[in-house]
């Protein structure tokens, strides 16, 4: 399942978007609009579906957490922007990171 979260996400919506994935929750953070897209079992959708509700591209970051051990990670393909200053599938820049963990932990924990 793949949703959009605007707010926090209740017991059940958790258990719903960790499903795809045995409790682990692919999201794409949206850290200007401070929402995201959780579930699914590809970054890509979860960004298509904020590009669709009117995020911009240069503000959707890729990562997840698991559930279990409330470890987040900055990982995807989609982080690969030369055009801006990210070479890597891991999110290089400090506060961008903070800021997706801020994000992913308000709406997800």
């Amino acid at each position: 399942m793949l949703l959009i979260l605007k707010q926090k996400a209740d017991e059940s919506t958790l258990k719903k978007v960790a499903e795809d994935l045995d409790g682990y929750v692919k999201v794409v953070v949206d850290i200007q609009r401070k929402i995201l897209s959780a579930g699914g079992k590809l970054h890509v959708d979860g960004e298509k579906i904020l590009l669709s509700d009117g995020s911009k591209q240069a503000d959707l970051w890729g990562g997840g957490i698991d559930l279990e051990t409330n470890e987040v990670d900055f990982d995807s393909v989609i982080n690969l922007r030369p055009g801006q200053g990210n070479s890597s599938r891991e999110v290089l820049d400090q506060s961008i990171r903070k800021e997706m963990e801020k994000i992913i932990r308000g709406l997800l924990k």
